[in-house]
């Protein structure tokens, strides 16, 4: 074996994992094709409950400059529908404006911290799978060689090629329409903020709200401000002019959109701030999810096992949670701990989370198209999400906070992603993202260890920590928090329910060490 894990891909998502398997222990071989990391603009935040994973790990704040807990967002957008995000009690959508190109910088020098390098300039050509392992065939700059490894995990995007020589079906619906350019540019001229802060176009008398899809009767239009030298502007148009997909974008084939698209006639210049800020052109929309995300010994995580419309910023949410899924339960596989299952939980776990975004990115698609037979349904859905319990239950949805995995424990936490509590440990005041930073399974006794929890849990100790704490006003007694940051087990304040402490470690950590 040249190494436990090869992992094909360096973006987000396969940089991510690799993270999780170096906290575990295991030292993954990370294989990119580009030889640096890519020029193109893509993502240009992170939106969801990924930030609170993102905080479990330390890397909160490096991406958004702000300390603290991830915060969550006043406002929001569903299929160009304002979310008034502040009319809620409880408000689950977090969201941080930052370029992908600085979330792959922040994650591989974590990466390097964790003593992991991306061998760059190597791409995939053949695999072949054994009982023991993946023989992956890969050509780079000193000629064509291989790699052995016990598993072989595709983070290679929509055109996974890790898929394609696994076999693996990526069935779903394509679509010619939409047709979505953005670019970022200069302030153009003559665009005018508003005191609100939101921007009027000239010759558009209604105002335009940033960072957000507003939908007018021939297309969508987006506006947003990354400082004082660059603004995103961005396009949406079904059935315009020919497109000749061999050329680039350029700014002046962007400018002819935002006309068509709003009526107004800005003139566009790129950003002269650091990029890229490359313009790019999506023609219509690939809405796609593999048949499995395990073949063997090959996994599947991100855009290699789905894409969908970029509406809302779901990508990133879904594909690092993904990889924070797939971390622990494949380390846990190659120590030798995991129980019987775990592996396959996987794919039991993350798929269906998978078909839930691509229904709610079709179903924003489908909201955002001309025609009055739309603007009819947008009619009603407006009036649907003047209720605060229809509101509250589109932003869990764009947050990914309504996911609950059936983790065979009754209690109203179990399930879900732990939520944020402010604690106090013998070692002093903890965030409970603070107590996850090692990224090892941990018992939180939130009673300050009055329900005796060491004993139950001794078995366990070379793989799972056990922390006590205070928490004022605690939702639970204690529990047990998976790597991923989901609540496998919980029992009330007044009850220690050992059995059931022991029967969830045996689930999800295999056996007691003797």
């Amino acid at each position: 074996m040249n190494s436990d894990v090869v992992i094909v891909g360096a973006g987000p998502v396969g940089l991510f994992l690799a993270g999780e398997l170096a906290l575990a222990g295991i030292r993954p071989v990370v294989l990119d094709r580009l030889p640096a990391r890519s020029g193109e603009q893509k993502a240009n935040g992170l939106v969801g409950q990924v930030l609170r994973l993102l905080d479990h790990r330390g890397l909160h704040q490096p991406l958004s400059g702000v300390p603290g807990a991830p915060r969550p967002v006043p406002r929001f957008v569903f299929g160009a529908f304002p979310l008034e995000l502040h009319r809620l009690d409880r408000n689950p959508l977090h969201a941080v404006p930052v370029p992908q190109h600085r979330i792959e910088e922040v994650l591989e020098e974590r990466l390097l911290d964790l003593g992991v390098t991306v061998r760059r300039d190597r791409e995939v050509t053949g695999l072949r799978q054994d009982p023991t392992g993946v023989t992956v065939d890969v050509q780079g700059p000193d000629g064509a060689g291989q790699l052995r490894a016990r598993y072989l995990v595709g983070a290679d995007g929509g055109r996974s090629t890790v898929r394609k020589l696994a076999g693996i079906g990526f069935p779903g619906v394509t679509s010619p329409d939409p047709v979505s350019r953005v670019a970022h540019v200069l302030p153009p001229e003559g665009v005018r903020t508003t005191d609100n802060g939101d921007v009027l176009l000239p010759g558009c008398p209604t105002p335009f709200r940033v960072f957000t899809h507003t939908r007018t009767d021939h297309g969508v239009f987006v506006i947003s401000p990354f400082g004082p030298d660059a603004v995103m502007i961005a396009t949406m148009e079904w059935g315009g002019p020919p497109v000749d997909q061999r050329t680039p974008l350029t700014l002046d084939e962007l400018r002819a959109s935002v006309r068509r698209v709003t009526g107004a006639d800005l003139p566009l210049a790129p950003a002269r701030t650091a990029g890229p800020f490359t313009p790019r052109r999506t023609v219509g929309h690939n809405t796609r999810l593999a048949e499995r995300y395990r073949d063997g010994r090959v996994l599947l995580v991100g855009d290699a096992a789905h894409v969908h419309a970029a509406t809302g910023g779901p990508g990133l949410n879904l594909g690092l949670q993904d990889a924070a899924n797939l971390g622990w339960k494949l380390a846990a596989d190659l120590h030798g701990w995991a129980p019987p299952g775990l592996l396959d939980s996987y794919q039991n776990e993350r798929r269906p989370v998978g078909e839930r975004v691509f229904m709610h990115s079709q179903a924003q698609t489908a909201l955002m198209a001309p025609g009055p037979g739309t603007t009819a349904v947008r009619a009603l859905f407006d009036e649907l999400l003047a209720h605060p319990d229809n509101l509250g239950r589109i932003a869990a949805l764009m947050a990914g906070s309504d996911v609950r995995h059936d983790v065979g424990c009754p209690h109203p936490l179990a399930g879900r992603f732990v939520p944020e509590l402010a604690t106090t440990t013998p070692n002093g005041p903890a965030r409970i993202a603070e107590l996850a930073r090692t990224g090892r399974p941990l018992i939180v006794d939130l009673t300050g260890g009055r329900l005796g929890l060491a004993d139950p849990a001794a078995g366990w100790k070379d793989r799972v920590d056990l922390v006590t704490a205070d928490c004022p006003q605690p939702p639970a007694g204690a529990l047990l928090l998976r790597p991923d940051g989901y609540v496998a087990w919980a029992t009330g304040p007044d009850r220690a329910d050992r059995e059931g402490l022991a029967r969830a470690l045996r689930t999800w950590f295999g056996a007691a060490s003797s």
